[in-house]
């Protein structure tokens, strides 16, 4: 299969997920036609997924695939694309996928292909509905890619791996991984630096950046900076549109059960009723809990950020522009193409095998 016709193929993809969120017709009738018969089995997927885990709600399913119809146009793909040297003899690439959000491991689907390589795929439980549609899809567009795309249940003869888990399954990973070239994820999360100059609008969109998937990816911000613990409430004030987090089950349980502990342990917190501020230097902290941490000067701050920058994906403040992990407030959950997982070029590792 050439580059073109694995550049086509994704493109379609992109349009197909398009359609299955917008109902947009194209051009094409022939491939209109297409889109409708297999609207019926995406819907199945998307119920499916939902029904297996329930942090996958429609509106979240709906906002991913909606973020990879934007991502997937030949356009992209082809800039995305044009400054790597791949070579032409594939290898076989193992993927171990997380689970945490829809399609969270998609990223690395496309990045194996797309390179020329074979992909070997463990799917996460949590998370296979959508991947093995996108999958199936791209079956349907050429029966080359049955041959270069193959889900397994356990990774053999690869020659090199990507896998993404927790800390504690990084160690397993690199034992068993160590030998062949590899990229290996752990534990990650986001910060915002906020120093109280922040306007309505960007606190505002601060509420995306904590709530949008319920905060469970690595690009969710879980840990504030501020200047002051006055500028608490005024946060609390532009988040509350977000209040509605708190009619979903799973999340109502973990705001219930981490309250309970706060005040078992008479921690110091603040509450709205749908999330929990604590007063807490670690970067990472529970679901439906921010942890916030007041800081004098924000030197000190950014050099801690350096010092820590193996644990942290995006950085959110004014003052933090000149952080090589920088987002603008609103934006961390709508990576681009080029906004890889843990910082690493995937596409710059795939080139060199």
């Amino acid at each position: 299969m050439t580059f073109e016709q694995r550049i086509s193929a994704f493109n379609e993809l992109g349009q197909f997920f398009n359609f299955i969120i917008n109902n947009d017709l194209i051009k094409d009738k022939k491939l209109t036609e297409k889109f409708e018969n297999w609207k019926e089995e995406a819907e199945h997927a998307m119920s499916d997924a939902e029904a297996y885990n329930n942090w996958f709600t429609k509106d979240n399913i709906t906002l991913a695939l909606k973020s990879w119809a934007e991502a997937l146009t030949e356009e992209n793909l082809l800039a995305w694309t044009k400054d790597y040297p791949f070579a032409e003899t594939p290898k076989n690439v193992g993927i171990i996928m997380a689970g945490n959000l829809p399609l969270v491991g998609f990223h690395d689907l496309l990045s194996v292909i797309i390179s020329g390589n074979n992909a070997l795929i463990k799917t996460s439980s949590k998370d296979d509905k959508l991947i093995k549609l996108a999958i199936k899809y791209l079956y349907s567009i050429d029966e080359d890619f049955k041959s270069i795309i193959q889900t397994v249940e356990r990774l053999e003869n690869f020659d090199a791996v990507i896998a993404t888990g927790s800390n504690n399954t990084a160690r397993y990973f690199e034992q068993y991984f160590g030998k062949v070239p590899n990229i290996i994820r752990k534990n990650r999360t986001s910060i915002a630096v906020l120093n109280g100059l922040e306007t309505d609008e960007e606190l505002k969109k601060l509420g995306n950046d904590l709530f949008i998937y319920f905060g469970l990816g690595c690009r969710n911000v879980t840990k504030l900076y501020v200047k002051d613990e006055t500028q608490l409430p005024k946060i609390f004030e532009a988040i509350l549109s977000w209040g509605n987090v708190i009619n979903h089950p799973k999340y109502a349980n973990n705001y219930d059960y981490n309250r309970a502990i706060f005040l078992l342990g008479k921690d110091e917190f603040l509450d709205n009723n749908f999330v929990l501020m604590k007063k807490d230097t670690a970067l990472h902290s529970p679901i439906a809990v921010v942890n916030f941490e007041v800081y004098e000067d924000v030197n000190d701050v950014k050099n801690y950020l350096i010092e820590n920058e193996n644990q942290i994906q995006c950085v959110v403040g004014n003052d933090m522009k000149d952080n090589s992990n920088y987002v603008e407030f609103g934006q961390t959950q709508f990576p681009k193409l080029t906004d890889y997982a843990d910082n690493i070029d995937t596409l710059f590792f795939l080139a060199e095998l």
